[in-house]
């Protein structure tokens, strides 16, 4: 299973960083930030497939290609946000974790507002 492959290397990893983070914490560092690009890239492509199937699924029901896309970036802001995220608090930079976090929250919400605007205006068009 594949997901025994993950937690092992994530366990491995844990045990390496607590073992160097006394004599040598730029390495440990490096070394959670490796293990962490690795798995974020070994779920790139479950993720594509994932996507591909949800596109299809959406074409079928007439979803607005523009909603599902949106919603999708939305997700993908929020992915990228708490891995770069926990990267920094990894690295001992909880203040710029939080920046980050702040930042993805933003962006987030101008992603969403033609979401929400046409939701009203659907509401507003059934309500006499």
């Amino acid at each position: 299973m594949e997901v025994l492959n993950i937690v092992g290397m994530g366990l491995i990893a844990a045990i390496l960083v607590v073992v160097l983070k006394e004599e040598r914490p730029e390495i440990a560092i490096q070394v959670s930030i490796l293990v962490g690009i690795i798995i974020f890239i070994l779920m790139v492509n479950k993720i594509s497939l994932v996507i591909s199937i949800l596109e299809d699924l959406s074409r079928k029901v007439n979803i607005d290609f523009i909603y599902f896309s949106t919603i999708l970036k939305i997700i993908g802001i929020a992915y990228i946000t708490e891995f770069g995220a926990q990267i920094c608090r990894d690295a001992g930079s909880g203040a710029i974790a939080s920046k980050i976090e702040f930042a993805g929250k933003i962006l987030i919400i101008l992603l969403s507002v033609p979401i929400i605007v046409a939701l009203l205006e659907m509401v507003l068009k059934i309500m006499p």
